[in-house]
């Protein structure tokens, strides 16, 4: 089955600023380094066609490109759920069948993680991918790509729940140690280290 990722990358001036208030340390580079261990672990695995970055980062692209990924530049920033429905449009016109959705703050993502997830997954339908507290979504697996619109944020898991519903597709939640551990917070980075 044709797959494609998509990895929206906010501007790193405006990431992770709780994360940078608890450690004392430049934002940009701790959402810098996440992002980038996502990219490598997207382009690694096996079972995706081609992953699409979207960003309006200009080094973003450049190093995007170095991966192997295909870089999208928003005209101006809107919002994560405009980024990811920005990429599903662009994985549709390259003929995509489904599309994996990805957070760029989840450092535990490998590319194993991403090749088992798609091998579990193949029919229609859509797969929350929740974060640790059971109320965000990490990712979104959507066959067809279309199935629903992306809406992250707060109370998302929920929400893209009930989009799934509304459209009557069938969906599932799944809490998976690789999607689960986004890092926002210090607390967040404990976690995420006592998960290595």
């Amino acid at each position: 089955m044709r797959t494609i990722a998509v990895l929206p990358i906010k501007s790193f001036g405006a990431a992770k600023t709780r994360l940078a208030a608890d450690l004392g340390v430049p934002q940009g580079e701790v959402a810098e380094e996440m992002a980038r261990s996502v990219l490598a672990a997207l382009c690694a695995a096996d079972s995706l066609e081609s992953v699409l970055v979207v960003t309006r980062e200009s080094r973003v692209l450049d190093w995007a490109s170095a991966h192997g990924a295909d870089g999208i530049e928003e005209d101006e920033l809107r919002g994560h759920s405009f980024a990811a429905s920005l990429g599903v449009r662009e994985a549709v016109e390259r003929g995509a069948e489904r599309v994996l959705l990805a957070a760029g703050d989840c450092p535990l993502l490998t590319a194993a993680d991403v090749d088992d997830l798609l091998a579990r997954h193949s029919d229609p339908g859509v797969v929350i991918l929740t974060d640790r507290h059971g109320t965000g979504t990490n990712g979104l697996l959507l066959c067809p790509p279309t199935a629903i619109a992306p809406s992250f944020g707060m109370g998302s898991r929920e929400r893209h729940a009930e989009l799934a519903h509304r459209a009557g597709v069938p969906w599932t939640v799944e809490e998976i140690p690789a999607f689960a551990f986004d890092v926002d917070t210090a607390d967040d980075l404990e976690a995420v280290d006592a998960q290595r």
